[in-house]
C-alpha cells in the first residue's frame, strides 16, 4: 500500500496554466502579442517598436526579452503553477522577424535573486533611457541567468 501511494504521488502531474491563464500574467505588459505553451513551457511573444531599435541598437535589441522575463508576472507564474518549467519570451520586430529570445528555467531563481531582478528591472525601466549602463546592468543579469539567442542581424556578434 505504501508503495502504491509513493508511486502515485510520483505520477501525479504538476498543475499547468492554460494560454488564457498563462496571458493574465503579462495582461499589463505593453507589445504582447501572443502567449502559448509549449509543452511546460510558457512562450511570450512580444514586439519591439523599430524605433526603440533604431536609437538603442543592439541593446535594445538585447535587453527586450529581459525586460518581460524578470517580472512579477514571471515570478508569479511560477509560483502559481508548478508544472511550469520555463518561460521563454521572444521579441520580434514589427515585420516578424525574431530579434532575440530568452529561456528562464523556474529552478534558476530563488527568493533574493528575484528580488534583485526586479530590482534590476525597475531601474532599467524608469532609469534606462537617461542612463543606458541601467539597461546593460539587466541584460548582463539576463545573460548570466537565462539560455539566450540574439539574431546577428540585430546583434552583432561581437556585443
Amino acid at each position: 500500500l505504501a508503495a502504491g501511494a509513493c508511486d502515485q504521488l510520483l505520477r501525479r502531474e504538476l498543475p499547468l496554466p492554460t494560454a488564457e491563464e498563462a496571458r493574465a500574467f503579462y495582461a499589463n505588459a505593453s507589445g504582447v502579442t501572443d502567449v502559448e505553451l509549449n509543452g511546460n513551457v510558457v512562450e511570450v511573444r512580444v514586439r519591439q517598436p523599430l524605433d526603440q531599435l533604431r536609437r538603442g541598437g543592439s541593446l535594445w535589441a538585447r535587453v527586450g526579452p529581459y525586460i518581460y522575463l524578470f517580472t512579477p508576472g514571471t515570478r508569479d507564474l511560477f509560483d502559481e503553477y508548478p508544472g511550469v518549467a520555463a518561460v521563454r519570451v521572444i521579441t520580434i520586430s514589427p515585420g516578424g522577424t525574431e530579434i532575440a529570445r530568452a529561456t528562464l528555467l523556474r529552478e534558476t531563481m530563488n527568493d533574493i535573486l528575484w528580488r534583485r531582478s526586479l530590482s534590476l528591472l525597475s531601474h532599467a525601466l524608469h532609469e534606462g533611457t537617461r542612463r543606458p549602463s541601467r539597461l546593460e546592468d539587466l541584460v548582463n543579469w539576463g545573460e548570466s541567468h537565462t539560455e539566450y539567442v540574439y539574431n546577428p542581424t540585430f546583434v552583432p556578434e561581437k556585443h
